[in-house]
């Protein structure tokens, strides 16, 4: 008799995971590659965290810690919130986690019964979707277009056609770049509250920003949850450290399933992220650069081509409109990569109904990989 497999597996893949296979095979043949398919810095942790996680190695035991995260940490992470927002966060309100995707996790669980309905924009973060539906929960799409800066909007939430018992808002987002101003995340969190529907606000990208300033939930609802990460700004993506800022009356939920389901956070990394405050001349360069990418490729994808892209005000994504090209985005990213080694990310992993219309363009890497890719995609739209 076979053996019965949960069904709560069968969320569908990250397919930029499944792009980066293909590149993956493609340098192991001894071909190039142009990575603009991956959604994370091209740069190392800053020199800082690299040197605290020495100090660390030698003078730490690095067992378990309590399972919201060394109190060093914590009260780091909350002047974080005083230095670059001007707010008062308690340290005692802040969890540190695995990475920010512990913390959806976490949220999630601690927040929604199963069967509950999440509010989610597309195209947005595939894995917001594929979490929820491992835990039993509803995703609702918003769908969401150039015309809402790719944002939901207090009027996309009274469209609903069914009440929903949670939002989810990503700012800057992946994989467009856009941001929601203060106001209209005010807005969005007094219609959230009106309605008894939980606010999560994802704030992964702070710190990435082209000249709009980000605005925090932790400064606006108290009832909100707040996810940040130091993988993007920070530039510590393999390093697994991220935090939440969590509601009072969520503390305890979040602490007995963060015990019970992690133990504690990678130990290491939460030494060495301390040290990451520090480091901001260090990391505001690796944002001149992200900012000169962004601006080379708003100038140079029209003349290649692609003539529909989001604004990208933050983050280090462009979402590209790619209708009047092809109907198959992930036909169209394999060819690109099979003729140009240039790596792209099919609109499909980010919205299930419109993304074959669709593709996401990292400017993470060195320009210089920017220019080109730029001038390949050029001369091979120009020979289709």
């Amino acid at each position: 008799m076979a053996l019965k497999v949960s069904r709560r597996g069968r969320v569908p893949p990250f397919l930029v995971m499944e792009v980066m296979r293909a590149t993956a095979d493609r340098i192991a043949a001894g071909r190039e590659v142009l990575h603009l398919e991956v959604g994370q810095p091209g740069t190392p942790a800053p020199r800082g965290v690299r040197e605290a996680a020495k100090r660390a190695i030698d003078s730490e035991r690095l067992g378990y810690t309590v399972a919201l995260g060394v109190s060093p940490l914590r009260e780091a992470i909350a002047g974080h919130y005083a230095d670059a927002y001007g707010v008062r966060v308690p340290a005692e309100r802040i969890v540190v986690t695995t990475g920010s995707s512990a913390g959806f996790l976490l949220s999630f669980l601690a927040c929604f019964e199963p069967g509950d309905r999440v509010a989610v924009a597309e195209p947005g973060y595939p894995c917001y979707r594929n979490i929820l539906r491992a835990l039993d929960l509803e995703p609702v799409a918003l769908p969401v277009d150039r015309d809402t800066r790719y944002q939901p909007t207090v009027a996309t939430i009274e469209a609903l056609d069914a009440p929903v018992e949670g939002l989810i808002v990503a700012s800057p987002s992946n994989p467009t770049g856009t941001m929601v101003s203060a106001a209209d995340l005010a807005a969005l969190a007094a219609c959230c509250r009106s309605r008894g529907v939980r606010l999560i606000s994802d704030e992964i990208y702070h710190g990435i920003g082209f000249g709009m300033d980000a605005a925090t939930a932790a400064a606006i609802d108290p009832e909100a949850v707040v996810i940040n990460s130091f993988s993007k700004y920070f530039s510590m993506t393999g390093w697994r450290i991220g935090w939440m800022v969590a509601p009072e009356t969520l503390l305890k939920p979040i602490e007995r399933l963060a015990q019970n389901m992690f133990i504690s956070p990678p130990t290491l990394s939460q030494y060495a992220a301390v040290a990451a405050f520090d480091c901001h001349e260090e990391l505001r360069s690796n944002v001149a650069v992200y900012a000169a990418n962004r601006d080379l490729l708003l100038e140079e994808l029209p003349k290649a081509g692609l003539t529909r892209l989001s604004h990208a005000d933050g983050a280090f994504y462009i979402y590209a409109d790619i209708a009047d090209l092809t109907g198959d985005s992930d036909a169209f990213c394999r060819a690109l990569l099979d003729d140009t080694g240039v790596a792209l990310t099919p609109g499909l992993d980010f919205d299930p109904v419109r993304g074959a219309r669709s593709l996401r363009i990292s400017f993470s890497g060195p320009t210089d990989d920017m220019v080109e890719a730029a001038r390949r995609m050029g001369v091979w739209l120009a020979g289709r």
